[in-house]
């Protein structure tokens, strides 16, 4: 009886998931509305009582989105002030959603990517991935890998559409 043999392992192709730049860390909100006064405005002298009295420690190093659930307009001044303490207690945050907290951390982790490791590689970016603006994620990748790599394909190794063939 013949061996099986997995002629994608031997191929030489790198497979790479975005599944693998997925953020782990748990994603915390802060929800400006609870701020405000009636449900309706930001009272300043209220809002600077509260940053002063809140435990920002408690975000270190976490990962944070700030929003405002309510229809109401928020200050600029407001999320600066939030992203000041956010800052100084070293929480990574965006002012927006979860899932824009979501897609910064996970560009981080793709511009963060060591390319040495793909120097002249043919890569296989998978196509199923579960990840907020997959198309966004991949074009990044793909500015990240091009210069590096000798190929980049899309899709399963067993079917790849071509994206990039560096020219001889």
């Amino acid at each position: 009886m013949n061996e099986i043999v997995n002629r994608v392992k031997e191929s030489g192709l790198i497979a790479m998931d975005l599944a693998d730049f997925k953020p782990n860390e748990e994603l915390i909100g802060i929800d400006l509305a609870d701020q405000l006064w009636q449900g309706l405005v930001l009272k300043e002298k209220d809002f600077r009582a509260w940053i002063k009295s809140n435990d920002w420690e408690a975000f270190a190093s976490k990962a944070v989105y700030v929003y405002c659930s309510a229809d109401a307009i928020v200050p600029t001044w407001a999320y600066m002030l939030v992203a000041s303490k956010l800052q100084e207690c070293g929480a990574d945050y965006v002012i927006g959603t979860e899932k824009d907290l979501a897609s910064k951390l996970l560009m981080d982790k793709i511009n963060g990517l060591d390319v040495s490791d793909f120097q002249d590689g043919r890569i296989i970016i998978k196509g199923c991935a579960d990840v907020h603006q997959p198309e966004v994620a991949m074009s990044e990748l793909v500015r990240k890998l091009q210069p590096v790599a000798k190929s980049i394909m899309y899709g399963e190794p067993c079917s790849t559409v071509p994206v990039y063939k560096r020219p001889k």
